[in-house]
Formats: structure tokens, sequence, C-alpha cells
């Protein structure tokens, strides 16, 4: 999905303030394995994947990648708390395909936001759809199986097993990769 058609979606933008919103973001092509942000950074921008599939990790002390969070084509991708709060990132964004982008500086974001009440409303409701999939994520942490937290994953990202490491998806999951892999063999869903 492309960002015009996005907005046009979520909020009911009149075409002249839609245009303008337009213009403020700008296309990047990203190539695989490209990191936008580093650990320690201040996160500038806000990314609309038109094409591509990145996601946000962290570093252990130990060294080893987990996998925060996944971002697909139509959704936003940001280290949200860096970007905001304009402090260092905790987490790393790195695009796991190559990848279009449309990104927007916190700067210009804010000026649409004073400019457009529509642009308000999309900030709000992506807040809202944000902290409820960061909320969901947490509670299948905290209380589903290993089994469970596989299908609520697949549910959030259905194409994702195709286009993601299972490196990156177990760590997502909380498990171990020979975990993830006896869950994918025992899926019904799974055709032999």
């Amino acid at each position: 999905m492309n960002l015009t058609n996005y907005l046009k979606n979520t909020v009911p933008f009149p075409s002249e303030e839609l245009a303008d919103i337009i213009s403020y973001f700008k296309r990047e092509s990203v190539q695989k394995n490209e990191s936008l942000v580093k650990e320690g950074q201040v996160c500038n921008k806000l990314y609309f994947i038109e094409k591509g599939v990145g996601r946000s990790y962290y570093l252990t002390e130990s060294g080893k990648d987990v996998t925060q969070w996944f971002f697909m084509e139509g959704q936003f991708m940001s280290s949200i708390e860096s970007f905001f709060q304009q402090n260092p990132s905790l987490y790393y964004l790195e695009m796991l395909e190559d990848a279009i982008l449309y990104s927007i500086t916190r700067d210009n974001l804010d000026l649409l936001f004073a400019r457009y009440h529509n642009m308000e409303k999309l900030g709000r409701l992506l807040s809202t759809e944000m902290l409820t999939r960061v909320v969901n994520k947490l509670s299948a942490i905290q209380f589903q199986t290993a089994r469970e937290r596989h299908d609520y994953m697949l549910s959030e990202f259905p194409d994702i097993a195709n286009r993601v490491a299972l490196g990156h998806i177990a760590s997502y999951l909380g498990m171990t990769q020979e975990t993830l892999s006896r869950i994918r063999k025992a899926s019904p869903s799974k055709k032999s």
C-alpha cells in the first residue's frame, strides 16, 4: 500500500491537505540489512513502509540480538520512544528486505500536526493502534504458551515466516529456534 492510499483510508483528508502532507515525506530506497538507527542514536525520522520488511531489535549484554518488533508494508516504523522524546534509542532499526520507505522528520511532523486537525487525528489513531499491539504482545509473552504466541504472531504478520529468518522470529517470540521448529512441524496449518 502506498502512503497516499494509507492516509486516505485512515482519515478523510481533503485533497489539498493530502497533497501538502505528502510533500513533507521523502522517498528513500533502502537496501536489505541496512540500519536506519543504531542503539544510542536519536531517531530523527518516522518511516512509512511501502515495500519491504523491517525490524527493531536490541543486543543483550552477551551480544545476542533480540527482535522487539516487525514492521510490514503499509505500516509506520520508528524507534518510537526516541523519535517522540528525542532521546537516544534503546533499539536498532534495520530493513530485512530491499525497501521503499517514505520518511518525515519530527519537526515536519509537528508542523503538520499543528497545521491540520486531521493529522492530529491520524496521530491519535496510530498511537492507539501501536499501544494496543504492544499490550497484546506483552500479554502474549507473559500469559500464553509457545504455541499460542506463535499463532498470535501469525495473526499479526501472516506471511512473516516466508520473509524473515527463523532466528529473528524465535527471538521475537521469546523462544529458541528449536522450540519454534517443533511448533512449526506440529502446526496443523502446515501441509506435508
